[in-house]
C-alpha cells in the first residue's frame, strides 16, 4: 500500500523539472537563431556599404605625347625568288626521266632525254646538204679561177667572167645557209637533253616516260629555296614609312625562331580599288628549311615621326565591340570611350586619337568591383578612404 502512495508524488515532482528544462532549451534556441540572424543583418549592411579603392601611383597612368613610331604589319606565304616552268624546246617523245618531285638537282644537270631518232635523221639530211653546197663551191670557185686565166688573154670578155664570179658568190651563201640550217639542226638534237639551268629543286614533274611532247610544253617546275620571299600587301598611306632595305623579323609557322628579313621591292603602282601596294620582303634560307607556301608574318618598325598622345597599352579595354579606358575624376571611376591609332606592341603603347583628355588618370590596373561608378582615391588625396576598404582584391 505504501509503494502505491509513493510512485504518484514521484511523478508529480518530475513534471515541472521537464518543463523548466523545455523552456531553457527553447530559449536557448531562440538566442541562437536571433544571433546569427544579427550577424548576417550585419554582414548584409556591411555588404552594401559603398567600396573605395585607394589607387597608387603605378595603378594610374596620364595620357602623354611620346614619339610611338609606327608598326606596320607584314603578312604572306612565301615563295622562293627564284623558280621556273622548263619546257621541251622540240617536239619529241621522252625517253627517260631522270629525277623525281623534291630531287635536288645541279646546274646543268639532265632531267629528261627526248627520242632523238627523227632529230638526228633531220640533223644528217642537213649535213648532207653541206656537203652538197660545198662540192659546188668548189666546182664555182675551180671554174673561176680558169675563167680568170682566160680573162687575162683575153680569152673571154669580161661580163662572162662576171658570170662566173657570180656563180661562185651564190655557192658561198649557199653553203652558208646550208651551215645555219645544220647548226640548228644540231642544237635541236642538244634540246633533246632538258637540262636545269641552274641548281635547285625539282617542284614538280608534268611528264613521264613515253610522253609526247610538242614544242614549249612544259615538263617541269624549277624552284631555288637558297632565297625566299613574301608579297605584302600595305595600306598607300603607310608606304611613306616604308623603305628598301629596312630589316623586319618574320616569324614562320612551325618554327620557333623569327628569320631575319628586308625589304627588297617596293611595287610602284598600288591595287585598283583596293587601294593597297605591294612589298617584297626576302630572306636568306641557306639550309633549306623554308618551304614555298608557308605563311609568314611579321611586324615592320619605320621611324618615330612627331609625337602623339599614347597610353599604356594594357589600360585599353574593350566589350561590345568598343574600345575604352577607366579614368578616374572627381573621385570616382568612369567609362571613356576611345579612337586608338597606331600600336606599338614591342613598347606596350598606344596612339590615342579621340575620346580622352590629357591629364586624366587613367585606370592600368584590374579588380573585382572597380568599374563605372565606384568611387577610388589617388596618391596625394586629401581624403583617403580607410585602409581596410581600400585593399584591392
Amino acid at each position: 500500500m505504501t509503494l502505491e502512495r509513493t510512485a504518484p508524488s514521484r511523478r508529480r515532482f518530475l513534471w515541472p523539472v521537464l518543463a523548466v528544462v523545455v523552456l531553457a532549451a527553447a530559449a536557448g534556441t531562440w538566442a541562437s537563431l536571433k544571433s546569427g540572424d544579427d550577424k548576417k543583418a550585419g554582414d548584409d549592411k556591411k555588404k552594401d556599404a559603398p567600396r573605395t579603392f585607394d589607387l597608387a601611383a603605378g595603378d594610374v597612368a596620364p595620357l602623354r605625347k611620346e614619339p610611338l613610331g609606327r608598326q606596320i604589319p607584314v603578312s604572306g606565304s612565301l615563295k622562293p625568288v627564284l623558280s621556273a616552268t622548263l619546257r621541251s624546246k622540240v617536239p619529241a617523245e621522252v625517253a627517260r626521266v631522270h629525277v623525281q618531285d623534291g630531287q635536288r638537282v645541279a646546274a646543268g644537270e639532265v632531267l629528261f632525254t627526248l627520242d632523238t631518232a627523227d632529230l638526228q635523221a633531220r640533223h644528217d639530211r642537213e649535213m648532207a646538204a653541206v656537203a652538197e653546197a660545198k662540192a659546188r663551191l668548189d666546182l664555182a670557185k675551180k671554174n673561176e679561177a680558169n675563167n680568170k686565166a682566160l680573162l687575162e688573154k683575153n680569152f673571154i670578155s669580161r661580163n662572162a667572167y662576171d658570170s662566173v664570179l657570180n656563180t661562185v658568190q651564190v655557192a658561198e651563201a649557199n653553203l652558208r645557209s646550208a651551215e645555219a640550217q645544220a647548226a640548228i639542226s644540231r642544237r635541236a638534237l642538244d634540246d633533246a637533253r632538258i637540262r636545269a639551268p641552274w641548281a635547285g629543286v625539282v617542284a614538280r614533274r608534268l611528264v613521264n616516260m613515253g610522253d609526247k611532247v610538242s614544242t614549249d610544253a612544259p615538263v617541269a617546275q624549277l624552284v631555288d629555296l637558297a632565297r625566299m620571299e613574301v608579297e605584302a600587301q600595305v595600306p598607300v598611306s603607310e608606304v611613306p614609312y616604308i623603305k628598301v632595305g629596312q630589316p623586319i623579323d618574320l616569324r614562320v609557322d612551325g618554327f620557333a625562331k623569327p628569320f631575319a628579313a628586308r625589304v627588297e621591292r617596293i611595287n610602284p603602282s598600288a591595287e585598283a580599288g583596293s587601294r593597297a601596294l605591294s612589298i617584297f620582303v626576302t630572306l636568306a634560307n641557306p639550309d633549306g628549311q623554308l618551304r614555298g607556301g608557308m605563311f609568314a608574318s611579321g611586324r615592320l618598325d619605320t621611324a618615330e615621326g612627331a609625337p602623339v598622345d599614347v597610353l599604356p597599352a594594357k589600360a585599353v579595354l574593350e566589350e561590345g565591340g568598343q574600345t575604352f579606358v577607366l579614368v578616374v575624376k572627381n573621385g570616382q571611376v568612369e567609362r571613356r570611350t576611345i579612337v586608338l591609332g597606331v600600336r606599338n606592341d614591342e613598347r606596350g603603347l598606344v596612339e590615342v586619337r579621340e575620346g580622352l583628355e590629357a591629364g586624366v588618370p587613367v585606370v592600368l590596373v584590374k579588380a573585382d568591383g572597380l568599374k563605372a561608378g565606384a568611387k577610388a582615391t589617388l596618391p596625394g588625396d586629401a581624403k583617403a578612404a580607410p585602409a581596410a576598404d581600400a585593399k584591392k582584391s
